[in-house]
């Protein structure tokens, strides 16, 4: 099996290497440059002070020096890109050392406080499962994977991305290749507006393309007449009076038409500059991407599906991104001064303004299909970089019938590998129910989240920290991380029961409901919390949803007793060293036998 580890190590070993050779060859250059000016300079000053030789010499050391400026630009940027690259394997030590946390994206952007399990799962934030998965390098990857983490896939679905990320797996070359070609791109691909641009219906009607042409021609005569005209007039040719008056009609004439046209045509042509600047700018970044991608060949049904998406009538997305910049050019060139001088005769934005519009004629409305191609390569990429890096975490399986979760060995794929403590958890069948007691910082938070976050993972297409997971499709909600809210005038009790009323209306979904719910109704009073918790999991239960609840009220654990045997308990305790509270996180069956609150208080110096 392969050690990511030693293949991260030996790869950033390289590249510093690498880095180190180029600054002594980047030093040497610099040297040698400067000694070509020196030169340069002595051979003018040679030539001109003494006539020792042609001061045409000169411009030896001079494309000596030009030849080194490319060789020393050339070194610089590929130095950079070995810069990034240690970037890159650096992270991935980081993560797998546990010391990933605030140094990826976070995905913030995507926290929905809505959301049925979003938040109470940790999917983003800093230390997010977000954060450790994603590697993507535009936005429409990172939103691809936020999707996926969000909205459970089919069982089809998942089982295609599967074999995908197996086949990405062992791919370093292709996730390096992509972090460091398109390290900047998160910044400038807007994939909505890229999308929109591209779909968005024509400004100039193709129609008017010969008119355009007629009004080129005829400027390009009056162009011509004005050059004679001012040539007439400057004696350098000779004209008969009636002919430099006709020259002069036929320019007026000219002027006046094609300003005229070029005025009703410049709203429209201004609206598709502006746009196709601020769109071919994200396209520039995105086919960095794209021409990595088009080189790779694929085996997986999914990924030779993705690659083919990228492909317009048999000519690869980077040819058509290419013929964009060009055009992108000819723009640019409207600053020349010569170009502003004859663009009323020439017309000429109006006729590139006419070759954006046949561009996104053609390519436009591809241009969401490369961006969903794109992303969900990306996506496919992290979920691989993950799997690479956790060699022992396992694909799960899908069983038909549900509600069903069988988990041999799971952790939270949160914590570092040494740090992990596993469990082995069956929900599902006969037992809908687990009622989880324990003392504080045992465990039975942690455990809901475990649960949580690999069904999470499970359904993503990615591994899971687990010896083996087998779980039937399921819709997940949570109500673990619950706050009372000052503005909005909310109650934790209040929030808590908004959550379970959303996790409820789950229940009317196609899917059976994995509950996994903290502290249940911990903000009420001891009565009706037990008479409030026996209902509300009666009807879960009853609703064909299945899960766990924890407590640390015992009386609730008599619901395990009035379920006719779809429940059972479980619980999680601690033990006293030398006065110091130890917890092992592991699961026992039954109700827990002792509270450490009042041990806790006192470990804290309070007088008990």
């Amino acid at each position: 099996m392969t050690d990511p580890r030693l293949i991260y190590s030996q790869r950033l070993a390289e590249r510093r290497d690498d880095i180190a050779a180029r600054e002594r060859r980047h030093r040497l250059l610099g040297y040698l440059q400067l000694a070509a000016v020196l030169c340069a300079v002595g051979c003018v000053w040679l030539a001109l002070a003494n006539g020792a030789f042609s001061i045409a010499w000169a411009t030896v050391p001079a494309a000596i020096f030009v030849t080194l400026f490319v060789i020393h630009d050339r070194l610089l940027k590929v130095a950079e890109l070995r810069r990034r690259a240690v970037r890159y394997f650096e992270q991935g030590l980081a993560r797998l050392d546990g010391h990933w946390a605030g140094t990826g994206r976070t995905g913030e952007s995507y926290l929905d406080p809505s959301h049925p399990y979003g938040q109470d799962l940790d999917l983003f934030g800093k230390g997010s499962l977000f954060e450790l998965l994603c590697t993507a390098r535009t936005h429409i990857g990172e939103d691809t994977l936020a999707r996926w983490l969000l909205h459970a896939a089919d069982p089809p679905v998942v089982r295609a991305r599967q074999e995908a990320v197996e086949e990405l797996r062992p791919r370093v070359d292709l996730r390096e290749d992509l972090a460091v070609l398109a390290e900047e791109a998160r910044t400038g691909v807007d994939p909505a507006g890229l999308a929109a641009w591209g779909e968005a219906l024509d400004l100039l009607p193709s129609s008017g393309r010969m008119l355009l042409w007629v009004f080129t021609v005829t400027g390009a005569a009056g162009l011509a007449a004005l050059v004679i005209l001012l040539l007439y007039l400057a004696s350098a040719v000779h004209l008969a009076e009636t002919t430099a008056a006709l020259l002069r009609d036929l320019f007026l004439l000219v002027l006046f038409g094609n300003g005229l046209y070029y005025h009703r045509l410049r709203q429209r042509v201004s609206g598709i500059v502006s746009g196709v600047e601020e769109a071919a700018h994200g396209l520039a970044l995105l086919s960095q991407v794209l021409i990595r991608l088009e080189r790779e060949q694929f085996g997986a049904r999914l990924l030779q599906d993705l690659r083919a998406a990228l492909e317009t009538a048999g000519e690869p997305p980077s040819q058509r991104i290419g013929k964009l910049r060009r055009l992108m050019e000819y723009l640019d060139s409207r600053d020349n001064v010569f170009v502003r001088v004859v663009e009323i005769f020439i017309l000429w934005t109006p006729h590139v303004a006419y070759a954006v519009e046949t561009w996104r004629r053609h390519s436009g409305p591809t241009v969401r299909r490369w961006l969903t191609a794109t992303g969900e390569i990306e996506a496919l990429c992290s979920l691989a970089s993950h799997a690479f890096e956790h060699p022992d975490d396992s694909f799960p399986e899908f069983a038909d019938q549900g509600p069903f979760l069988h988990a041999e060995a799971i952790g939270h794929p949160l914590l570092a590998q040494d740090r992990v403590v596993r469990n082995d958890v069956e929900i599902g069948g006969d037992t809908r129910l687990l009622v989880v007691s324990g003392s504080n910082m045992s465990g039975k938070s942690t455990l809901l989240r475990t649960l949580g976050v690999n069904a999470v993972l499970a359904q993503a297409g990615a591994p899971v920290r687990a010896r083996r997971l087998l779980l039937s499709p399921l819709a997940i909600g949570a109500s673990i991380r619950v706050a009372d809210s000052l503005q909005g005038g909310v109650s934790r009790f209040y929030a808590e029961i908004l959550r379970i009323r959303q996790i409820l209306d789950l229940t009317a979904g196609k899917l059976p409901v994995l509950f996994l719910i903290d502290e249940f109704l911990h903000g009420t009073n001891s009565h009706d919390r037990r008479v409030g918790a026996e209902a509300l999991v009666r009807s879960l239960v009853n609703r064909g949803a299945a899960g766990l609840i924890t407590t640390h009220d015992l009386a609730l654990a008599h619901i395990a007793e009035v379920l006719d045997g779809q429940a059972a308990n479980v619980h999680f305790e601690d033990h006293i060293e030398d006065g110091q509270i130890h917890f092992d996180y592991r699961m026992h069956p039954g109700v827990v036998k002792k509270s450490n609150a009042l041990e806790l208080m006192r470990s804290v110096g309070l007088e008990i």
